[in-house]
């Protein structure tokens, strides 16, 4: 056999990896996140270990010893890991390469971490120095003293702390708990220096004037014998006092040192009072931002109203209105939040915002990309009962779907439609396709709210636009929308319908689509259907309506109550006649019902089905 010849492989493209040493660990990894707060708790503790290990340190009480070697040896083991953590340099890349990674950390924060990380405790754990004995019977090291205050250098890690801090700003209990913590440090800090402050001066100084004195005698015992726990306590009670007031009195500075610190600590506190209550009224200010910009908008829109004296009745419209609007958005107009938003972000919020309308069997062939773009010409409305959607004539320039509540479509002055959750009302887009321009297509009913209803808009030349450019999409769509409105407002095209349909001299049906929502229709002992509104103000407004038959269980049906040459305004006049004969029948079972001695609310009906009528 003949060896065929193999054709050339087609050439493979692959996205380049980044190339990162197996020990090289990433700055945004779940382990460096785990081992930063590690660290950050080991910074609080040496926040307040080591200030007070170096004021009130006896070496009877010296228990954290292992606890002190332990923060050390972190801290070690956080500097090598520094040197193989990657970083985001000034344009905004990562750097993995370790070479780069050394020379960035050690000009950086790598001299205040070495400083922080010196095995001061281990030194101290080899046993080398040796105790000396204080005048008043205190226990003390030199030696060890020295280290302790050598320790101090651990605090540089609060600067890292602060600067890790700031990604947090944002929220205001994270500003409120630093602020807090930063108080109860600067008291603590400043109660170690006031306690060894009184321990110098009871140390070269004979005469018993110092603040530890004055507790000795308090509690009738000898200075040596005062406890850790009452001066430390006694100290920061001064402290605390000193900062947020000018003290009680009742522990004072008595020499020229202690008079010193007290006035520091004082202007301290001024610092620290103003920087507290400055941050506390911008976090007020900002949770409350949101209520003060709504009490700005109502004062300017009463001033208006009152301004230009607008009618009672207009002016209750106007106020609920904003109320309303202002309840289910609270002033936040999602289209200017997300301008400064690329596309491709935009887009797919868009679509979660609109996702209950971008479900619907007509969007099913569509791409993903057309979606994305069409949602971005979707737009939420909303209409209060008795508020006109659209008039007769207006053009259309939206494509309506409604979300909640129910609309009734009126045809001179006759209800033909009632539309309901999930309903679509508009018009075709036939015209814009065939002409490929713009066309003013105008509205042949009007459209008004019965109850609170929700809305979704989809601007027709957005559509047209969008449409044009999934061409596979357009045909489909323009044919689909013909059939999926449950009523077209376009003039001509009822009959454009009816002759489409029935031929020349053929009988005009008249569509009329019906509630659909669940919680609007209700079923009273006859077994009549009753639609009501969903509140007091759609109730008193939807009487005005007339009130056309139509069938139980059925969402839409048609009426032929003309002969072959009967006219649109035969079928108006019968349908007008019907609607007397309903108010009739209303008032009938109205009658009945009290006969009965039933409680049916017959003043809230909207609709009456009634197959003996028909």
């Amino acid at each position: 056999t003949l060896l065929q010849p193999t054709e050339a492989p087609l050439p493979e493209y692959k996205t380049a990896a980044i190339e990162k040493s197996r020990f090289v660990l990433s700055h945004y990894g779940i382990f460096k996140s785990c081992w930063d707060w590690l660290i950050l708790v080991a910074t609080f503790y040496v926040a307040v270990a080591v200030p007070y290990n170096a004021a009130f340190y006896l070496k009877e009480n010296r228990r954290t010893v292992v606890s002190d070697v332990v923060v050390e040896v972190l801290f070690i083991i956080d500097i090598a890991l520094h040197f193989q953590t990657t970083f985001v340099n000034r344009k905004g890349e990562v750097v993995s390469n370790p070479k780069q990674i050394a020379i960035n950390y050690l000009k950086g924060w790598f001299l205040l971490d070495l400083l922080s990380a010196l095995p001061f405790d281990l030194i101290y754990a080899t046993g080398v120095l040796n105790e000396i004995n204080t005048p008043d019977g205190l226990l003390r090291s030199e030696g060890v003293s020295r280290i302790h205050l050598l320790k101090l250098t651990r605090l540089v890690r609060l600067a890292r702390l602060l600067q890790k801090m700031d990604r947090y700003s944002q929220f205001s209990a994270a500003i409120l708990t630093l602020l807090m913590l930063c108080f109860s440090l600067a008291a603590h800090w400043l109660a170690c220096i006031w306690y060894a402050i009184a321990l110098q001066e009871m140390e070269s100084n004979d005469r018993k004037l110092g603040w530890l004195h004055a507790l000795a005698e308090r509690l009738e015992v000898n200075v040596g014998n005062v406890t850790t726990a009452e001066s430390y306590l006694t100290a920061l009670y001064f402290t605390c006092t000193s900062l947020t007031s000018v003290g009680f009195g009742n522990v004072s500075a008595n020499t020229l040192p202690e008079k010193i610190f007290s006035i520091c600590t004082m202007l301290v506190g001024a610092l620290m009072h103003a920087m507290v209550f400055g941050n506390v009224t911008a976090i007020v200010q900002r949770m409350y931002a949101r209520r003060s910009q709504y009490q700005s908008k109502w004062r300017d829109l009463k001033d208006f109203l009152k301004l230009h004296q607008i009618p009672s009745e207009l002016k209750q419209r106007v106020e609920d209105y904003f109320q309303t609007m202002w309840a289910l958005n609270h002033g936040i107009d999602p289209h200017e939040t997300l301008k400064e938003f690329p596309e491709e972000l935009r887009g797919d919020v868009s679509m979660h915002l609109h996702k209950e309308i971008l479900q619907l069997p007509i969007f099913e062939p569509a791409p993903q990309g057309c979606l994305k773009l069409l949602s971005l010409h979707i737009r939420s409305n909303f209409c209060a009962p008795g508020e006109y959607l659209v008039h007769k004539g207006d053009a259309l320039q939206y494509i309506y779907y409604l979300s909640n509540g129910s609309m009734e479509v009126v045809q001179c002055n006759m209800v033909v439609a009632i539309l309901g959750k999930g309903d679509l009302v508009g018009s075709d887009i036939s015209q814009q396709l065939s002409t490929g321009c713009e066309v003013v297509v105008k509205s042949s009913c009007d459209v008004r709210a019965l109850t609170y209803c929700d809305l979704k808009c989809v601007h027709i030349p957005g559509l047209i636009e969008v449409l044009r450019l999934y061409p596979e999409f357009q045909n489909e769509f323009a044919h689909d929308i013909t059939h999926d409105l449950t009523y077209n407002l376009r003039e001509g095209y009822e009959a454009e319908s009816a002759e489409s349909e029935n031929g020349p001299g053929g009988q005009t049906s008249l569509t009329l689509p019906s509630i659909s929502e669940d919680d609007e229709v209700e079923e009273d002992d006859d077994g009549q259907r009753l639609l009501t509104a969903r509140s007091e103000d759609s109730r008193s407004f939807s009487s005005k309506s007339p009130l056309l038959s139509r069938e139980n269980g059925t969402s839409k049906r048609s009426l032929s109550e003309c002969g072959d040459n009967a006219s649109t305004m035969e079928i108006q006049s019968e349908l007008i006649t019907l609607a007397h004969e309903m108010r009739n029948l209303v008032k009938n079972l109205e009658k009945t019902t009290k006969s009965v001695g039933t409680q049916t609310e017959i003043q809230n009906v909207h609709w009456v089905s009634s197959p003996s009528i028909i």
